[in-house]
């Protein structure tokens, strides 16, 4: 069984016991959230969303925060003394997927 949501303007595709890094939440570690987005469920029969299922759900444990490693932007403009270094470091949170659920039709 496995399942697409959508968070953080990306989509994922998680199973159960999956561990997913999705943009940073402003949730403590060890705290449970869940992904109520869920644009499609497929176990026995699959279950596509328009856009996204009513009554299904992912439930998630924050294992933990992150940032990546430092992304170096450089601009640089020939002949008028211009250049620019800026480094961004991007957060993220890591999930551990618990259980998906849905709504029995």
């Amino acid at each position: 069984m496995y399942a697409i949501v959508e968070t953080g303007a990306k989509q994922y595709k998680v199973q159960v016991g999956s561990i997913i890094d999705v943009e940073r939440m402003p949730v403590e570690k060890g705290r449970t959230v869940e992904l109520s987005r869920v644009l499609l469920v497929s176990d026995a029969q699959v279950q596509v969303g328009a856009p996204i299922l009513d009554g299904a759900k992912v439930v998630a444990k924050v294992v933990g925060h992150w940032k990546a490693p430092k992304v170096l932007i450089f601009k640089y403009k020939n002949k008028t003394r211009y250049a620019r270094k800026i480094g961004h470091r991007q957060p993220f949170t890591r999930l551990a997927i618990q259980s998906i659920e849905t709504e029995k039709q």
